[in-house]
């Protein structure tokens, strides 16, 4: 059977084949799985964020990553909030040339852009996603400050060259790379020497031990709903940057912060803690009742050809990340947030 290709370029049969990369039960992976995944990690990227990307943009926003809350802060006031704090912990100028590692749709590229005035290629390698982030940029009159390639970001240096770039950014996707070895590697190569590199990286917590059943299904939950090929410990991150030549200036998991509002709070589906008043409109569709008629929806327009057959199944993988997401932010295991920015030697230090 000829799979379709979208005009959007979405691909139907990477869509249907994303949920077979796992186990029907999650407590039965084993490493051959994890290896498959890692080894597959562009058809697992891709095939989850065709299916997943118009699913985050209704339930969620352009900018497809957590964080915190103050009391009574809405919702994308939050969302950009996260976005300048990276921004100005990196000390980003004016003029910077700067590289969003898997830029999504570009939400974070155009909030940081206007707030420290930098110019950002956002790289991505899903045609879709990329389609997308174009046409809200020029929506946006942005065109001229924020552009887009398609590449993978463990080959950096051969698709930009080395020192190429005033400052790096990653929110929550190199998570989505076979090793972080490698992708924060070419990072180091394609920035400018004194260069800065900041990430919010998403990670199991130290507290979290593998040899725990309840804790391997748990990240393998996390792994399955949001097509990631394997969860590793924060830990593995610190090393990763550290053994390809960053000196770590500052680190910090944010989700450790003793915040009143928790960062997986929208993914409750409690519209009692809704911030604002339009933020009950967020909160609701991650309520059972938000979920049956999203899912539903999503279920005909499948039916009817409007949506690339096993988008249904993404969409049911995403009531496992929500539920996997909350319990993991609730014991502490996991971590949207492990905050890190790091610099790159200036010449004199090599």
């Amino acid at each position: 059977m000829v799979s379709t290709q979208y005009v959007d370029g979405r691909q139907e049969k990477r869509v249907e084949n994303y949920t077979k990369f796992w186990q029907k039960d999650l407590g039965k992976e084993g490493e051959v799985d994890n290896r498959n995944r890692v080894e597959s990690y562009t058809d697992v990227v891709n095939g989850y964020y065709d299916g997943a990307t118009e699913l985050y943009e209704y339930g969620w926003a352009q900018s497809f990553h957590f964080s915190r809350f103050y009391k009574g802060e809405a919702f994308a006031a939050s969302l950009a909030r996260h976005e300048h704090y990276l921004a100005a912990q990196m000390s980003l100028r004016p003029g910077m040339r700067v590289l969003d590692v898997g830029c999504g749709i570009g939400g974070p590229a155009r909030e940081i852009a206007r707030f420290a005035d930098v110019n950002i290629v956002g790289l991505n390698n899903n045609d879709f996603q990329i389609q997308r982030a174009r046409k809200y940029t020029k929506k946006a009159g942005l065109e001229d400050q924020v552009s887009f390639a398609k590449g993978d970001f463990m080959k950096l240096s051969e698709q930009f060259g080395e020192n190429s770039f005033d400052a790096v950014y990653a929110i929550e996707a190199t998570v989505h790379a076979p090793t972080w070895e490698g992708v924060y590697g070419e990072i180091m190569k394609v920035l400018k020497p004194g260069g800065v590199f900041g990430v919010y990286e998403w990670c199991m917590t130290d507290t979290w031990n593998p040899s725990i059943p309840a804790h391997k299904e748990l990240a393998h939950a996390i792994e399955f709903g949001n097509g990631i090929p394997e969860m590793r410990h924060l830990k593995k991150a610190r090393e990763a940057m550290v053994n390809v030549g960053f000196t770590i200036e500052h680190e910090e998991d944010l989700a450790e912060r003793p915040d009143e509002v928790p960062w997986y709070y929208p993914l409750e589906g409690d519209i009692w803690k809704a911030q604002t008043t339009w933020d009950y409109f967020t909160v609701w569709r991650m309520s059972w009742s938000g979920k049956l008629v999203s899912h539903t929806a999503i279920k005909f327009m499948e039916m009817l050809n409007l949506l690339p057959k096993g988008t249904y199944d993404v969409g049911e993988s995403l009531k496992v990340a929500a539920d996997a997401l909350v319990k993991g932010g609730q014991t502490k295991l996991f971590t949207p947030m492990y905050l890190a920015i790091c610099r790159k030697p200036t010449l004199s230090e090599c």
